[in-house]
């Protein structure tokens, strides 16, 4: 991956997403958004006790998830308890959230246009179904970055193959919330390798013909 912008820093969990019965090895990628002070979790996977080691000293925030596939989710929980940091969740989701949670609740909710800040680093969260109905990107403007989960990958949308999920809704996520962003602005993934806008834009066409 290229240099990450400043205040941003990537951890790789690995672990087992499950759904609709099928089970699947994964690495995850782990996002520390903040300063030498204070961070924001993006997407606790896996391991609790890895990224506690990774925050170190430094506050937390709030654990954000942004959506709840179990192996976006798995670690939340336990890493709530160790840093006493609050789960955020977009209530869409919940009904995901309770397969993996059924007896812990996320401890706030995520809504578009919500604002989050840590370390002088000021996200917006936008609401991006379709990977799931509760799905949401995490944007930086002043960075220049987006955290975009599962919605939007290097080579196209995250998938909708599976329950609570759906194909033209993520392509109307993608079309009218990430890709009218500023070309320059990066974007950091779920899984693998980022990304930009304006490396996906001119894919669109192609993406939306595959629903047709």
């Amino acid at each position: 991956m290229t240099a990450l912008p400043k205040g941003v820093e990537r951890l790789v969990t690995s672990g087992r997403f499950e759904l609709d019965g099928g089970s699947w090895e994964v690495d995850n990628n782990v996002w520390l958004v903040g300063d030498d002070q204070e961070v924001l979790v993006v997407d606790a996977a896996h391991d609790a006790e890895v990224i506690a080691a990774a925050v170190g000293p430094r506050h937390v925030v709030a654990i954000v998830c942004t959506h709840a596939h179990n192996d976006h989710i798995d670690a939340a929980p336990a890493l709530a308890d160790l840093t006493g940091a609050p789960v955020l969740l977009h209530p869409a989701d919940l009904p995901l959230w309770k397969q993996t949670h059924p007896a812990r609740s996320p401890d706030g909710e995520l809504a578009d246009g919500l604002r989050l800040e840590a370390g002088g680093i000021r996200l917006e969260v936008l609401h991006t179904p379709g990977h799931s109905p509760g799905a949401v990107c995490l944007y930086a403007e002043r960075a220049d970055v987006l955290f975009s989960g599962d919605t939007l990958f290097h080579g196209g949308p995250g998938a909708t193959g599976r329950s609570f999920s759906d194909f033209t809704t993520i392509i109307a996520s993608i079309r009218d919330r990430l890709l009218t962003l500023p070309p320059q602005t990066a974007v950091l993934t779920g899984y693998g390798e980022g990304t930009s806008i304006a490396a996906e834009a001119p894919h669109l066409k192609e993406w939306e013909d595959r629903g047709h």
